[in-house]
């Protein structure tokens, strides 16, 4: 589009109920002000105070997602926006719901082929203390436990000794009733986004992150100044290739579009590269990483903003409610 005013009425979904409602609250805000700074006509929309029937009411054209989570990330707000007819930024229903859950998104990754940490999923019915006892004896220590349907670290125990995982389990289970514990990968963590939507989709620079003593939780993702980022990541040339091949392979097998963020690690012992997860509806803050790599392909925070946005879409257009 060469006119941001044919983009029409822009709703900036952010806050939501999830438990990152601060984050969101932060992307939103992030931008909301990008859009207004290029003169889209684009307003803030939460809808833990609003009620989604009013986008329609209120003649808004399409939706810039920076929402975080459930109810925002996981396919519920896309599947609305898809009844209402207006087209939303990022991936749509079916994507959306895979990726939010770690789970569903290993076993596709896993059926295409891909690389990811060794898991073993506990339902509630199979979080007796001998079933979670036993979890260690299979993936090894240390390893991860966390809820599969939440993000910014929000939930997460790093386990090292048999005694801890009574207590992970029961942290990660007051999030999702379900919870999945992980291979720990020792080695580089990386995160690589991407833009756009099937063979045209194409990923950004690699980002190393480096976090003091390898504890990149919500305090160094989103507070902390001490967390160090590398874009260029400072990989050799060939590795950053197969980060970038391997997030693009991930993305597609998931059907995402528009955008999205692959987590990744590197063992360190044989440079092997692992698939941790997708985000669908990443965060857009002033310690994010998305815009941090589009800086570094030259793409401004502005721009980026507006480009995900005149990718807006339906995954049926012109077939919705009238």
């Amino acid at each position: 589009m060469s006119d941001v005013k044919d983009l029409g009425k822009v709703a900036v979904l952010m806050g939501g109920r999830s438990a990152e409602r601060e984050v969101s609250l932060m992307s939103g805000g992030g931008v909301l002000a990008a859009l207004r700074s290029l003169g889209v006509d684009a307003h803030g929309f939460d809808p833990a105070e609003r009620d989604l029937s009013d986008l329609k009411r209120e003649g808004f054209a399409r939706v810039f997602i920076a929402l975080h989570g459930r109810h925002g990330e996981d396919g519920t707000v896309q599947g609305a926006l898809e009844l209402m007819g207006l087209p939303y930024t990022g991936s749509g229903v079916m994507a959306s719901a895979i990726a939010m859950d770690k789970v569903m998104t290993k076993r596709v990754w896993v059926a295409e082929g891909l690389p990811t940490p060794r898991w073993q999923w506990l339902a509630p019915e199979a979080q007796s203390r001998a079933a979670v006892m036993a979890v260690p004896d299979v993936i090894g220590l240390p390893l991860i436990v966390k809820p599969p349907r939440e993000g910014s670290s929000i939930g997460i125990t790093k386990v090292s000794g048999y005694s801890q995982m009574q207590d992970a389990v029961a942290l990660a289970a007051k999030y999702d009733a379900d919870v999945l514990c992980e291979e720990f990968i020792e080695g580089i963590e990386l995160t690589c986004p991407v833009l756009g939507q099937g063979t045209s989709a194409r990923a950004l620079p690699v980002i190393r992150i480096d976090a003091p003593g390898g504890n990149y939780d919500f305090e160094h993702k989103y507070f902390s100044d001490d967390t160090g980022y590398r874009c260029p990541s400072g990989l050799p040339p060939e590795e950053e290739a197969e980060v970038q091949r391997l997030t693009l392979a991930a993305y597609r097998a998931l059907g995402c579009r528009g955008w999205g963020r692959a987590d990744l690690m590197l063992r360190a012992a044989d440079r092997k590269i692992f698939l941790l997860e997708m985000n669908t509806s990443p965060g857009m803050t002033g310690h994010s990483l998305v815009p941090m790599s589009a800086r570094a392909a030259g793409m401004s925070y502005e721009q980026l903003c507006l480009h995900i946005l005149q990718h807006a879409t339906l995954d049926a257009p012109g077939v919705h409610a009238a």
